[in-house]
């Protein structure tokens, strides 16, 4: 987890104390969502995995489990994509999530943990998909616990409204998928673990998140707008950029004077600058496989989600104390874009 900050004793005052990364946040009462999620990608073809459970409290009717299932090929340019949906009793997200939790899902069953494991079915009118996978957490310091946010205070208190964590950066699959065309064997992909929860989506973001092996280097960051008292605010923006044993943090999230985002269609730009000295990241996922996700907000409302697990990603960082490094990935990148309204260019899921 990230050292405290300046903020730290007024979380606590407020009651802030931290549950596991992997504790489930729900307390059964309504307007809740919270989400556990996983991608996986070949270290050097553009094929790639996300799954994600998910629970859906909302205002007005009783809550449910999701369960979600991705396949990107960028060989063929297809993806499969699959929802299924259950009553929350049905579900089940058992453990302290420390070493580990227990999520059953919609037909997805995974053990959450530095060396995890996920099965399931998911049936669609082209076919089923299935998968039998295994995992665990790289060596390097990289895969250390991830938070985006600079101080404790905005993890556990009422602002903002969505929370998320990085639980694992850094793990290593092995396995299969069973797809209506074939079988792939998972045999040393690269991918991670995240945690998102609150009392709604955010309002509006761009996340992305991508692993250099070759470098020993990992990134992610995000940009997005918040909703409050009925206005929109400015876009703030935060990146995270491990290399080896080293962390570079850029996230001072109000200070808009320091921090350029340009959001596309497809593609994301980003230049923080800060007191480990400046980065620039780029992620494309223009012409690659990308699906839209539906997702129900607790008050009826939805949001979008563009999601593609094939982007190129180009990051330079220049410290203020060493030498500058760039790294790049033609098709590594994580690449997430919630919005307001639906693209007409991709059904929604």
């Amino acid at each position: 987890m990230a050292a405290e900050g300046p903020l730290s004793a007024l979380a606590s005052a407020l009651g802030g104390k931290e549950a596991p990364d992997n504790a489930c946040r729900y307390g059964g009462r309504p307007g809740h969502v919270e989400s556990y999620f996983l991608r996986a990608n070949h270290s050097s073809r553009p094929l790639a995995l996300w799954l994600k459970a998910t629970i859906l409290a909302p205002l007005a009717s009783p809550a449910v489990a999701e369960a979600w299932f991705i396949f990107f090929d960028g060989e063929k340019g297809t993806t499969f994509a699959q929802r299924c949906t259950e009553p929350f009793e049905q579900a089940a997200f058992t453990g302290a999530g420390a070493p580990e939790l227990q999520v059953r899902a919609a037909g997805l069953e995974l053990l959450l943990g530095a060396q995890g494991s996920a099965r399931g079915a998911f049936v669609a009118p082209e076919g089923t998909a299935a998968l039998d996978l295994v995992w665990k957490a790289d060596a390097s310091p990289i895969a250390m616990p991830l938070s985006l946010f600079p101080y404790r205070l905005l993890r556990t208190g009422p602002f903002p409204k969505s929370k998320v964590l990085t639980p694992f950066p850094a793990l290593r699959f092995s396995g299969r998928v069973t797809l209506p065309g074939g079988e792939v064997v998972l045999d040393d992909w690269w991918g991670m673990q995240g945690h998102n929860w609150g009392k709604e989506h955010a309002f509006e973001y761009v996340w992305g998140q991508c692993l250099f092996p070759a470098d020993d280097a990992m990134a992610e960051g995000f940009s997005g707008r918040l909703r409050v008292a009925g206005r929109t605010s400015p876009r703030i923006s935060a990146l995270v950029v491990r290399k080896g044993a080293r962390t570079f943090r850029f996230d001072t999230l109000f200070d808009v004077w320091r921090q350029e985002a340009d959001v596309g269609a497809d593609a994301w730009r980003l230049t923080l600058r800060g007191g480990d000295g400046e980065a620039h990241i780029e992620m494309d996922a223009s012409g690659r496989p990308m699906v839209c996700l539906g997702y129900g907000n607790p008050n009826g409302e939805m949001s979008y989600c563009f999601n593609s697990k094939l982007a190129r990603v180009t990051l330079t960082v220049r410290p203020m104390d060493d030498a500058s490094f760039t790294c790049e990935s033609e098709h590594g990148g994580a690449l997430e874009f919630l919005r307001r309204e639906a693209d007409p260019r991709f059904p929604v899921v």
